[in-house]
């Protein structure tokens, strides 16, 4: 956790912070989907577990930065949104459809803005 704190004093290290937390949830939903809807017996137990387990440790990692909370948050849905997507194509070959592209430009183009603009 100190390397964390460490990283983290720095924007662009507390950016990378949030993208790995952002992947840990994308990952930890994605075992949830596939548990749910791809899976059966065992497998399916499995798949629930390893979605608590991944979950758990987005939810410590996406609160390492010392940012204020509505900012931290809404940066973080912007990483989020990218690596939901990265991740339905990966594991369920789901590409985005031109809405999704429009939508999500704008909650990049946000998270952009509060991440960098300075008062």
């Amino acid at each position: 956790m100190l390397f964390l704190n460490r990283l983290v004093e720095n924007p662009l290290g507390a950016l990378g912070v949030l993208t790995m937390a952002a992947l840990l949830e994308a990952w930890g939903d994605s075992f949830f989907q596939a548990g749910f809807y791809r899976s059966s017996g065992f497998t399916r137990v499995l798949m629930l577990l390893a979605g608590t387990a991944v979950l758990a440790l987005y939810g410590s990692a996406v609160n390492v930065p010392r940012w204020d909370f509505g900012k931290l948050i809404g940066v973080y849905v912007a990483l989020f949104f990218l690596a939901a997507q990265l991740l339905a194509k990966i594991r369920f070959g789901q590409s985005p459809t031109p809405p999704i592209y429009v939508g999500g430009a704008l909650i990049v183009t946000g998270g952009l803005v509060m991440a960098f603009w300075k008062s």
